[in-house]
């Protein structure tokens, strides 16, 4: 991003908050990744944070295509 610019991650729908947290956890166990109680990711590497971020989003496409497909899991 440029210079001034300020990042937007308004979720689009504020009831999921609760949700994709529980997501994320999920995703980062699976991954063998601890989520600091205190949540501060100073101390881990972008890899790591990039990991939990990127199956994240892997999983949610699966299930909106399985979805859309009308296939259910």
């Amino acid at each position: 991003m440029g210079s001034g610019s300020s990042r937007n991650n308004t979720l689009v729908v504020p009831q999921a908050k609760k949700a994709l947290e529980q997501f994320k956890y999920e995703v980062a166990q699976e991954l063998g990744i601890q989520i600091p109680q205190d949540g501060y990711y100073g101390n881990y590497a972008t890899r790591d944070t990039g990991a939990i971020g990127g199956h994240m989003v892997r999983r949610m496409v699966e299930i909106a295509e399985s979805q859309l497909s009308g296939f259910r899991r």
